[in-house]
Parts: structure tokens; C-alpha cells; sequence
């Protein structure tokens, strides 16, 4: 490749870095939108279920997931783990009456996979920050 196309293709990079910014304060926003209309028709109902408490904890992991990506630059990989495993959790609660019980364990099967995997990142996150923490000290 010529260089002034790696030039022109360096140089959009700040396009990536804004609209990536652009759509999670978007989703940042549509988020406080859904849980406010969600908290509104549990007031309207005069009901708080279940359901409606793992949807709330949703509400408030993805603007935590939003807020983390702004103040560190990155989303780390087990917020959307987690989230999906309660998503998981809210089918279950949800449907699990009116499901097969053959879906009901492949769903539970899922959220272990999801608890393993938040696991295993985890681990790799805190064995990454000792292995900066040794190489600080070793270099002193």
C-alpha cells in the first residue's frame, strides 16, 4: 500500500474514536430513557416483580458498562458477560413455567458457560495487573 493511503486511513481514525463515543453516550441516554419508562409503568401498575428488578439491575449494568468505557477508555469483557447472564436469569424467572424443561436447562447451561467465562477474564485481569506490578518493582 502507498503510504499517503496508510496516511489517509491513520488520519480517520479519530472518526472511529468519536462515533464509538457518540453511540455508547447514545445508549448511555436510551438506557436512563427505558428504565425510567420501565420504573414509570411499575408505578402506574402499582407492582414491582421480579422480572422487573433483573431488568432494573440491566438498566443500571449497562450504564455502568457506558460509564466505564468513559472513564477508562475500554469495556471491560466481563460487564457484558455479566449482563447477558442476567438477561439469562430474567428468561428464566420470565418463562421458565410455559418453557420446555429441556430449554430451561440448556438456559442454565448457558449461565455457566457465561459464569466460567466472566471467571476465567477476570483471573487474566488480575494476573495481568501483578504482572505489571512485578515488572514496576523490578524495574526499581
Amino acid at each position: 500500500m502507498s503510504k499517503n493511503f496508510l496516511k489517509i486511513i491513520n488520519g480517520l481514525s479519530w472518526t472511529t474514536e468519536l462515533s464509538e463515543k457518540l453511540l455508547l453516550g447514545i445508549i448511555g441516554v436510551a438506557t436512563c430513557i427505558a428504565s425510567i419508562q420501565h420504573i414509570y409503568g411499575m408505578i402506574l401498575i402499582k407492582q414491582v416483580l421480579l422480572a422487573d428488578l433483573f431488568m432494573l439491575f440491566i438498566f443500571v449494568e449497562i450504564i455502568g458498562m457506558v460509564g466505564a468505557f468513559y472513564s477508562t477508555s475500554r469495556i471491560p469483557v466481563t460487564l457484558p458477560i455479566i449482563i447477558a447472564i442476567t438477561a439469562l436469569c430474567r428468561l428464566i424467572v420470565m418463562q421458565s413455567k410455559e418453557m420446555d424443561a429441556f430449554l430451561v436447562l440448556a438456559e442454565a447451561g448457558a449461565i455457566l458457560v457465561l459464569s466460567v467465562a466472566a471467571y476465567v477474564m477476570s483471573m487474566k485481569d488480575k494476573i495481568s495487573l501483578e504482572k505489571k506490578k512485578s515488572l514496576r518493582e523490578d524495574k526499581k
